[in-house]
C-alpha cells in the first residue's frame, strides 16, 4: 500500500512540475501558450488522508494489544487483591478503548466503500480505472489489517481464558472478567465476520476457479489416453481386415492350381 501511495504522489508531483513549466514558457502578454492542465485530484489527497488517519488507529488499537498482553503477564504475580482489582480496571479501560477503536475504524471504512463508489461516477474514475483500482486495493488492505487485529484479539482472550481457568479458585472475582471480556469479544466477533465477508469471497471464488482448471487438464488427459487407445484398436481391426481379404483373394485365385496347370 506505501508503494501505491508513492507512485501517486509520484505522478502528482510530476504533473505540478508540469504545469509549473508550461506557465514559465507563457507570454501573459500575448497570452499564448499552451492551456494549463486540470486542477489536481483533492479526491485523491482527501482519500489518502483519511487512510493515513485509519492506519494510525490501527497502530493505536496494536498499542493497546501490546498493553493488554503485558498487564495480563503481570496478572500471573499479583497477589494483593487491590493491586489485581486496579489492574483489573485498568484491562477493562484498553479492553473499552479497543473497542471504540475498531466500531470507528468500521464506521471509517464503510464510508470510505461508500466514497469509492461514488467516485467511479467521475469522468476516467470508472470502475477499473487505475485510481478504481488504487482506491479499492487500499480499503481492501486495510480491511485485511483490521481482521487479523481482530484475530489476534481473539487468541488472546483464548490465552486470558486459559489462564484464568487455573486461578478461578482464588479470585472470587475472576468469573465477573471473564464473563466482561466474553462479552467484549464476541463483540468483536461479529465485527472480524462482517469485515472478513470479502475477502473469504474472494479466496472461495480463487479456489473454485483452480478446481474448475484442475478438472479440465483431467479430462483433456483422459481424452488423450482415450484418443490413443482408438487409434491403437483401430490399426489392429485394419490389419486383421488385410489378412481376412489376403485369405479370400488367396482362395479363390488358387495361384498354385495355375502354376501346375
Amino acid at each position: 500500500m506505501n508503494d501505491l501511495l508513492q507512485d501517486f504522489r509520484a505522478e502528482r508531483g510530476l504533473a505540478m512540475t508540469a504545469k509549473n513549466d508550461g506557465d514559465d514558457r507563457m507570454d501573459p502578454e500575448q497570452g499564448g501558450g499552451a492551456p494549463p492542465p486540470p486542477a489536481p485530484d483533492n479526491r485523491m489527497s482527501e482519500f489518502f488522508e483519511e487512510v493515513a488517519e485509519v492506519k494510525n488507529v490501527l497502530a493505536s488499537i496494536r498499542r493497546n494489544l501490546h498493553k493488554l498482553q503485558d498487564a495480563h503477564e503481570e496478572s500471573k504475580l499479583v497477589t494483593r487483591a487491590d493491586s489485581f482489582k486496579a489492574l483489573k480496571e485498568r484491562m477493562e479501560s484498553d479492553i473499552d478503548e479497543v473497542s471504540r477503536l475498531a466500531h470507528g475504524i468500521k464506521t471509517r471504512l464503510e464510508q470510505l466503500d461508500k466514497k469509492n463508489e461514488a467516485n467511479r461516477s467521475l469522468p476516467g474514475c470508472g470502475e477499473g480505472s487505475s485510481t478504481d483500482r488504487t482506491r479499492v486495493s487500499i480499503t481492501a488492505t486495510l480491511k485485511k489489517k483490521l481482521k487479523e487485529l481482530m484475530a489476534e484479539f481473539q487468541t488472546l482472550r483464548q490465552r486470558f481464558n486459559d489462564d484464568y481457568r487455573e486461578v478461578v479458585k482464588r479470585r472470587y472475582f475472576t468469573g465477573a472478567i471473564l464473563l466482561f471480556w466474553y462479552l467484549i469479544f464476541l463483540d468483536m466477533a461479529v465485527l472480524v465476520e462482517a469485515q472478513g465477508e470479502m475477502l473469504d469471497n474472494i479466496e472461495t471464488q480463487v479456489s473454485r476457479a483452480v478446481d474448475h482448471v484442475q478438472s479440465g487438464t483431467n479430462a483433456l488427459q483422459k481424452a488423450k489416453a482415450s484418443q490413443k487407445s482408438t487409434r491403437k484398436w483401430m490399426c489392429c481391426a485394419i490389419i486383421i481386415l488385410l489378412i481376412i481379404i489376403i485369405i479370400i483373394v488367396v482362395s479363390v485365385l488358387k495361384p498354385w492350381r495355375t502354376g501346375k496347370a
